[in-house]
């Protein structure tokens, strides 16, 4: 018998598969390479690979025995109210500093609240995957994509 997250990978996994035959139909490029359909197909195809992978696991605890109610661990609603409030606060912050600051901010600010770091090495680790995230991701959409990301009105960068 499949258990929840066994149905949330059967059922993302037959939606996956479905919009993926669908972009069969989108058209062709005849001026470069990838076209339109490329970048949905990757997500698609990811999609299915870990909804199956979900599914499989689920499949597996069922056969071994699910852990009882009591043994689950406690449902942390302070944690997404918190993600929650962190990513308004985002949202609040792109127009005045722009994409790549508030997303640094962002993401640093969401690892301290969801784990403070207790050691200097991890203070590290935080600001290091901050402005890797803030970085790679404009190097991917403005460079790579040429998408333009906001621009903060008081910083314009």
């Amino acid at each position: 018998m499949l258990g929840r997250d066994g149905v949330a990978g059967l059922v993302c996994l037959v939606l996956s598969l479905g919009m993926l035959a669908l972009t069969r139909g989108l058209p062709h490029s005849t001026m470069v390479p990838v076209g339109p359909a490329f970048y949905p197909r990757i997500v698609l195809v990811l999609m299915a690979v870990l909804s199956a992978l979900l599914l499989v696991f689920d499949l597996r605890a069922g056969r071994r025995g699910r852990p009882a109610a009591s043994q689950a661990a406690p449902a942390n609603y302070r944690l997404v109210v918190i993600t929650f409030a962190a990513f308004v606060v985002y949202v609040v912050l792109l127009p005045p500093l722009g994409f790549r600051i508030a997303t640094f901010v962002f993401v640093a600010g969401l690892q301290w609240l969801l784990e403070p770091p207790r050691r200097a090495r991890r203070w590290v680790l935080l600001l290091v995957i901050a402005l890797a995230t803030s970085w790679l991701t404009h190097l991917v959409f403005e460079q790579y994509l040429s998408v333009l990301l906001p621009r903060g009105s008081w910083t314009a960068y």
